[in-house]
Parts: C-alpha cells; structure tokens; sequence
C-alpha cells in the first residue's frame, strides 16, 4: 500500500514540529537577575560569611507546558486512525503539558549569598551565582558591578 504524498508531507510537518519543540525545551536557562546588589556603589566592608543557597527558578511563563503540549500532541496525533487519532493527540497534548510545566518547575539554581558588614556598621548581603573568590575576613569594595578586592 502506498501512502499518498499528502499524508507523508504532513507527517513530516508534524515530526518537525515534535522536533523543534524538543530542542526549545532543552536550551539553557538564562535568568536576567543573576546577580542582585541590594546596596548603594564602592561601600567597603568585610565579609562576614559566605554561603551556598539552591533555590528555585521562578518559571512563571507557561513556555515549558507550551513545549511540552505541542511535543505531547504531535507524538499522539502520530497515533491511530480517525476517531482514535483525535483522541490521541488530545491526551497527548495534555499530558505532554503536564510533563512540560513540571519540568520547568522543577529547575533550581545555586545561588551565594555573602553577608557583609561595612565600615559604617550596617550589614548587608550579596546574592551572585558566580562562586566567590573570597573568603570570611577579607576586605572588599563593593560596586554596581559587583565585590572587588580592597587593597
């Protein structure tokens, strides 16, 4: 039996969808607000502590359920005949949207949180994802761009 060249360029439509829509949910994460200085530029302090934190990314966009729907009802619509084809391609649909929302719930990041005292007696605290190059007692000039070492 031959399929007719209608039907095979619809398949090939759809696999490409299933396809694209894999690689979206697997490229990196990136997250604007890396990094948060929650005080005013070139205030020198000590570091007090420093301390690994994992937290949660919060994913409040619905890409990932998005992703995962259409990845979900592309594989079920790939399924069955007629009737049992729609059906397919709906539980697919739905399912691969759960999937895809708990996945990208499911996403954390570690985070430092270095505690500092400054020179003026107040503390303060600096959230980076880059692991810190310095260690409890040493001085830093702390900047909009970030800590630099106080020479």
């Amino acid at each position: 039996m031959r399929m007719q060249p209608h039907l095979s360029m619809t398949r090939a439509r759809q696999a490409l969808t299933i396809v694209a829509a894999a690689c979206a949910l697997l490229l990196p994460f990136t997250d604007a607000s890396a990094q948060s200085y929650k005080v005013s530029p070139a205030r020198p302090a000590t570091v007090e502590s420093v301390r690994e934190v994992v937290v949660h990314k919060d994913n409040s966009s619905p890409l990932g359920m998005i992703a995962g729907g259409l990845i979900g009802g592309g594989l079920g619509s790939l399924i069955g005949a007629g009737t049992g084809r729609t059906v397919a391609t709906i539980v697919g649909a739905v399912g691969g949207g759960y999937v895809g929302h708990r996945i990208e719930n499911s996403q954390t990041q570690v985070v430092y949180e270095i505690s500092l005292k400054y020179d003026d007696g107040t503390w303060g605290t600096v959230r980076q994802t880059a692991s810190p190059t310095f260690r409890v007692g040493d001085r830093v000039l702390v900047t909009d761009q970030g800590l630099e070492p106080l020479r």
